[in-house]
């Protein structure tokens, strides 16, 4: 069978930049093309460039992938990528609980003012000093009982306001000065004496020198009968500082206090407590004072 003057046809291959397209039957230059084949060729390159595009698009992938192991790799050293401990610090880099802890200077902060070294001394107990600024008031308040302030008194001669042995106890430790003042509750009276010397040593030594017969002058007057004047009354002695002070309890109708009489020795008692309140007061005030110059 004759194929014409140009020689069989070749086979069309729309891959094949040299194939020719083929041609419906009939012949001629007249003869249009076929369109179902074309729509079908081209429908095969359109698939084959889709499988092409999303193959490239997977290597790329996996390209970039490695590339970043790689990066990964280079960024942590040789065989250190998968180490999550490689990247902590050595141990000789962390601070140890055992460094240097830094040191301060102690300081010399000057020790707190004793308030009994301004009671101890004429030099220093220098505050304005009287019976009425040792006992202020008209009355006194200890616990629930309430003492009425009777008369006061103050004297340079000590052995004056002192009976049986106690005047000379006072002269011989060099008494300075004698304040008396009486409080009365009821039918009780308590007068308190307190004698004042140049040093501590003074009033210790008075204080241990005096016995049961050592008493101060009991303090009338100003509506305050005459109280523990031949009657037996009770007595207390002690020192704080510079000063020692006394206290004569009785009745003032004149009649003995004995053992039973707990009143008295109560009331004995709060004056006592009391006066040793107010020198120590005294005290503590000259102490700050003198902290704040």
């Amino acid at each position: 069978m004759s194929y014409g003057q140009g020689g069989p046809p070749s086979q069309w291959d729309p891959w094949k930049p040299q194939s020719q397209q083929p041609w419906s039957s009939g012949g001629g230059s007249g003869q249009s093309p076929d369109w179902a084949a074309l729509a079908e060729a081209s429908e095969t390159r359109h698939k084959r460039r889709r499988l092409l595009f999303i193959g490239g698009g997977a290597i790329a992938t996996v390209a970039i992938g490695t590339a970043v192991a790689v990066a990964v790799v280079s960024a942590n050293g040789s065989n250190q990528a998968s180490d999550p401990s490689s990247q902590l610090p050595a141990a000789t880099d962390l601070p140890s609980a055992t460094g240097t802890v830094p040191s301060f200077a102690p300081t010399s902060a000057p020790p707190p003012l004793d308030p009994k070294d301004f009671v101890s001394s004429a030099q220093k107990d220098r505050a304005p000093l009287g019976p009425d600024v040792l006992f202020p008031g008209t009355q006194l308040t200890m616990g629930d009982t309430v003492y009425k302030k009777g008369p006061t008194a103050d004297t340079r001669n000590c052995a004056s306001a002192a009976k049986a042995t106690l005047p000379k106890v006072l002269t011989d430790n060099g008494c300075s000065r004698l304040l008396r003042v009486t409080y009365t509750k009821d039918d009780i009276a308590v007068t308190v004496g307190v004698a004042v010397f140049d040093t501590e040593a003074q009033a210790a030594k008075a204080k241990q020198q005096a016995d049961a017969k050592s008493i101060i002058k009991s303090l009338a007057g100003g509506g305050v009968k005459e109280f523990c004047d031949g009657a037996v009354c009770r007595s207390t002695t002690n020192s704080y500082g510079r000063y020692a002070y006394f206290t004569l309890s009785g009745f003032t109708a004149a009649k003995n206090v004995t053992e039973k009489d707990k009143a008295v020795f109560a009331t004995g008692n709060d004056l006592a407590e009391f006066t040793f309140r107010q020198i120590r007061r005294r005290g503590e005030a000259q102490a700050s004072a003198a902290a704040e110059e």
